[in-house]
């Protein structure tokens, strides 16, 4: 139901109004609002509205009237009533001709005619267009939230909406994964998840001219390749994204035709409900979280006392133990310098770490959904406890696939994030996810020592820093390791001469002072000089085999970060 200019000219009031220009497009041109105005138009008339005027202002000028009309047809008005009689009393053949050229309605009214009552009669017809709309979208809306009542499921809603709107609709997480669709075909949902997979989600919003319907303005408009897609963001009460609503424009239709003032007020109802929907499951959520998350602790940690006693949890919670895992542990490194760097509040950290982090399993879950894997984890003490279901014989390749699919994805939504990972061998059993664990956390705080932030360890990596480990275990080989190493640490710290860095490059070059200077961009003499510093600070020979193979092990064991016990060499 609409009113269109057609309806208007039928009423009496308008008895001896002329049509001037292009009469067959009163049938069907939409009015939305009726105004009167006079010179200057600027922003001040919005899409499908019909403008009463006198000309006041044109001042009997042709190319001023000819202006004046031209702003009002690129306002995308419906119509334009002029009252002549007084300031005006024909309209100029060339107006005329610009009107018919552009298809703009012009209709001449008599003086005598009150804008009033025009506009009276045509708020009576819109204001009845709206109290039907109403009462329409009313309905729509006590459906949708008894659709939310009776906990219909999300495949229910998206259908009624698909009825409502006449047109295929899909309801996506955050991340772009598709919970539920209804309408869209199995192509079109591959190439959304080879998108969405590859990294391009969000997607980009489709470069168009600004539309002056504030009500269209709530809509993006997207496309993948030659479809072009609706997108309604469904927002929490703090206004955040908890996922997106889009639904399909028909080919032929543009967003102006398609978005009616019903449909509109029907995505809006429609995205409160997928809200409340988000909310409720949400809620339901949380509790599971928490369970899994102690239940995944209780995994590592190796707390259950038998294997019936595990299988009987994980089974209420949704978990196969009988599948073979690999534990992972990711660390996120750098949450709060990201939060300096947006120079906001420290108070506000948890609740934004919180929110930071729950994106990141976001997307880990969307990985292991991808490459059809089961996953179960938990965050605590800052660090993600994953534990990925691998196939056996190629659990190595199982954690590199999983962890480049979640690169690519980070990359593209959160590139300033560094996260270092460490990753465990498969051990069978139940007491195999907590020696899955140990290896993960031991590669973890190797790798971060060894490597640096930002880095991946897998534990069959580290077994010549676990053999370090084991050795300055022993108190007799700590005390030969600071024997050896401390002299040239203390001196590095005084003097900032890196000797360490020296001594590692010319062992590295199997003792050839000409690789090694150059290597360092040092003079051969500078060289020489530091390797003579070495010797004289740790009484150790660089040419003796023994003395060499003592250095290199003691600052191999140092640069690993193992427990040895000085404190000046542990703060370096």
């Amino acid at each position: 139901m609409k009113l269109t200019v057609e309806r208007i000219l039928n009423y009496r009031v308008m008895e001896k109004a002329r049509v001037l220009t292009c009469r067959d497009k009163a049938v069907e041109q939409t009015v939305q609002w009726i105004s009167a105005i006079e010179m200057p138009v600027e922003n001040f008339v919005r899409k499908d509205e019909v403008i009463l005027t006198t000309a006041l202002g044109c001042q009997h000028d042709p190319e001023v009237l000819r202006t004046f009309v031209q702003e009002i047809i690129d306002s995308e008005a419906a119509a334009l009533m002029i009252a002549v009689g007084r300031h005006i009393f024909d309209i100029p053949a060339e107006v005329i001709k610009q009107a018919e050229e552009q298809q703009f309605l012009i209709i001449e009214i008599p003086w005598e005619v009150r804008f009033s009552a025009i506009i009276e009669e045509v708020m009576k017809d819109l204001n009845g267009i709206q109290d039907h709309e109403r009462e329409k979208t009313e309905k729509v809306q006590q459906e949708l939230l008894q659709l939310i009542m009776t906990n219909a499921d999300l495949l229910r809603i998206t259908r009624f909406i698909d009825s409502l709107t006449g047109s295929a609709v899909m309801v996506t997480d955050r991340t772009g994964a598709i919970l539920e669709k209804s309408g869209f075909t199995r192509q079109f949902t591959d190439r959304w998840q080879q998108l969405t997979a590859e990294g391009g989600f969000p997607l980009q919003q489709e470069a168009r001219a600004a539309n002056r319907d504030p009500l269209l303005q709530r809509f993006q408009l997207v496309a993948i390749e030659d479809e072009h897609l609706l997108q309604v963001p469904v927002l929490q009460v703090a206004g955040e994204v908890q996922g997106y609503l889009y639904i399909m424009l028909p080919k032929d239709a543009s967003v102006a035709s398609f978005l009616t003032r019903y449909r509109i007020q029907v995505l809006e109802h429609a995205a409160t409900a997928v809200a409340l929907w988000f909310s409720r499951e949400q809620a339901i959520e949380e509790t599971k979280i928490s369970l899994r998350s102690d239940f995944v602790q209780e995994l590592a940690k190796g707390e259950f006392n038998s294997a019936a006693q595990a299988n009987t949890r994980a089974e209420l919670l949704g978990y196969d133990l009988s599948l073979p895992y690999i534990c992972m542990l990711a660390k996120p490194e750098n949450l709060q310098e990201l939060l300096q760097q947006r120079k906001q509040e420290t108070a506000v950290f948890t609740y934004w770490n919180r929110n930071m982090v729950r994106y990141l399993e976001e997307e880990i879950y969307y990985a292991a959904r991808h490459l059809k894997r089961n996953v179960m984890m938990t965050y605590a003490e800052d660090r993600l406890l994953i534990f990925l279901e691998v196939s056996p014989g190629t659990e190595s390749e199982n954690a590199v696939n999983f962890l480049d699919f979640i690169d690519r994805r980070l990359k593209h939504l959160l590139p300033e994030v560094i996260i270092s990972w460490g990753i465990g061998n498969r051990h069978p059993g139940l007491a195999g996810f907590a020696a899955s664990y140990d290896d993960a956390e031991a590669a973890l705080l190797i790798g971060s020592r060894k490597k640096g932030r930002g880095q991946r360890t897998h534990y069959e990596e580290t077994r010549i820093d676990r053999i370090l480990l084991k050795l300055a275990q022993s108190s007799d080989m700590q005390e030969v390791i600071l024997s050896a190493i401390e002299p040239i640490v203390r001196y590095d710290q005084q003097r900032n001469m890196d000797l360490i860095g020296t001594f590692t490059t010319y062992n590295q070059y199997n003792g050839n002072v000409s690789q090694t200077a150059r290597m360092l961009n040092l003079h051969r003499q500078s060289l020489l000089y530091r390797l003579r510093k070495i010797e004289a600070l740790t009484d150790l020979s660089l040419i003796d085999p023994d003395d060499l193979f003592l250095l290199d092990l003691s600052i191999r064991t140092w640069k690993a970060g193992l427990n040895v016990s000085n404190p000046d060499i542990n703060s370096r």
